[in-house]
């Protein structure tokens, strides 16, 4: 064979060739990772789709069981006798402890998170014995861009608001736009058990000038006395399964309590008490309150989204008397908002707005047992709270910006948009955007319907 055949032979590709195969290497390729970068975004929407719908279902829950409890004392499941007035609602009055302590100050920093001042719109500081306000058993905050109502629970925004953020973008600061809750219910593992006659336990003890004296000998995992001295407790509560009573104590926090001069009246022993026990209002009379809170999503490029926080005795720490404390449940909530129900005698139940319910009076209400003199009562229907309707939007905390624009749409109840919309449609009530939060994510709706066990029949 020839140079010349052997050169023909081994000959190479010409540069047209290899451009062609260069060309389709590269279409190869990009159509390749067209597949990957795909797949890979479907992935990380599924994945994050699945952590939404699973925190979703978490948030719900944990506000479900303590919405569930609003309004509960002691021994609520075995007395009380609820009848209807003539303007509505039925009202157990149970449900309404009889408050002899002469300071009604004194009441309402036991209480934390009050937004409800004596005088003004409710009644001024009472005179005499009375019963527990509704505006003091229950309280919501109906909050838009730029306010809420009744009024802004923020001690920033407003003068009588209490110690949590006020609204804005900023880390730390609260979510624009989403609604505040505030419920109270007694600690069903606190408070002391009162001995029977020879029995062992704590003991109640009523003088020949009605004063009352209670030497405390925890049991089991009731609060010890150590615990005790952390802090300071002057009320005390003293119930059954008929009655509840709220007064004045000294010495509590050593064990040995005696009603004091600042009360109205001294409070009355029963005889025959069913099941007594002693409570310390600040500490088990619980006062959870709901809020978002605006948080780093953490994805290194100074994103932000929403967190669920729960607030129990105004956040103050286990060390004190209260047993305070504030607790971030969960991250990836936009919108958290609340509609209230009442079940009237005719078995109808009418939705109600925060202001609403404040706004009812004792025309709205049957009378409590002790009224307060003066008083219409402002706010009463708080008490009669049966239902409580929770919408809350969830995200993905993370943007994805591969999303398409019919990827992005939800429906939010509360919104009135009901058929999944874009993030800035028309209608609604607050947009991601105007919250600080990347519209680019998955959002979802969650939505449940709470009855308050403990409610009038």
């Amino acid at each position: 064979m020839g140079i010349s055949a052997m050169r023909r032979r081994c000959r190479g590709l010409s540069l047209v060739e290899l451009m062609i195969a260069m060309a389709l290497g590269v279409l190869v390729s990009a159509g390749i990772m067209a597949v990957f970068r795909s797949t890979a975004d479907s992935r990380q929407a599924q994945e994050q789709l699945a952590r939404l719908q699973e925190e979703g279902r978490f948030a719900i829950t944990q506000i479900k069981n303590d919405l569930a409890m609003a309004g509960a004392q002691y021994c609520m499941n075995t007395g009380g006798h609820a009848h209807a007035g003539a303007a509505g609602p039925y009202l157990d009055e149970w449900r309404a402890p009889t408050v002899y302590a002469s300071d009604p100050a004194v009441l309402l920093h036991a209480l934390s998170d009050v937004t409800t001042p004596w005088g003004g719109a409710y009644p001024q500081a009472p005179g005499e014995p009375y019963s527990l306000p509704s505006f003091l058993a229950m309280r919501g905050y109906d909050c838009m861009p730029d306010s809420c109502a009744p009024i802004d629970p923020s001690d920033k925004r407003s003068a009588e608001g209490f110690s949590i953020p006020a609204m804005g973008k900023a880390v730390d600061s609260r979510v624009i736009g989403a609604s505040v809750i505030t419920v109270r219910y007694l600690n069903p593992a606190g408070g002391w058990r009162i001995a029977a006659d020879g029995g062992g336990g704590s003991t109640l003890t009523q003088h020949a000038d009605g004063s009352i004296s209670i030497a405390l000998s925890p049991s089991g995992n009731e609060v010890t006395l150590k615990t005790l001295e952390k802090g300071n407790d002057p009320l005390a509560m003293l119930a059954d399964c008929s009655s509840a009573q709220i007064f004045t104590v000294s010495g509590l926090n050593n064990g040995q309590a005696t009603s004091t001069g600042s009360n109205f009246a001294q409070p009355r022993v029963f005889q025959n008490m069913v099941a007594p026990r002693v409570f310390s209002v600040s500490r088990d009379l619980r006062t959870v309150t709901y809020f978002l809170r605006v948080v780093n999503n953490g994805d290194g490029q100074g994103h932000t989204t929403g967190a669920l926080v729960r607030r129990i005795n105004g956040g103050q720490g286990m060390a004190s008397a209260q047993d305070g404390r504030t607790d971030e449940l969960v991250r990836g909530v936009e919108r958290l908002d609340f509609k209230y129900g009442v079940q009237w005698p005719d078995g109808t139940v009418r939705y109600y707005t925060a202001a609403q319910v404040d706004n009812s009076s004792r025309a709205d209400c049957p009378a409590v047992p002790l009224p307060i003199r003066g008083s219409n009562d402002h706010g009463c229907l708080w008490r009669s709270v049966s239902l409580i309707e929770i919408d809350l939007l969830m995200d993905g905390q993370q943007p994805l910006n591969a999303l398409k624009s019919g990827e992005l749409v939800y429906s939010y109840a509360a919104d009135g948009i009901f058929t999944p919309e874009s993030p800035t449609a028309t209608g609604r009530k607050v947009t991601p955007l105007q919250q600080g939060f990347p519209p680019s994510m998955l959002r979802r709706e969650f939505t449940a319907v709470v009855a308050v066990r403990n409610t009038n029949p």
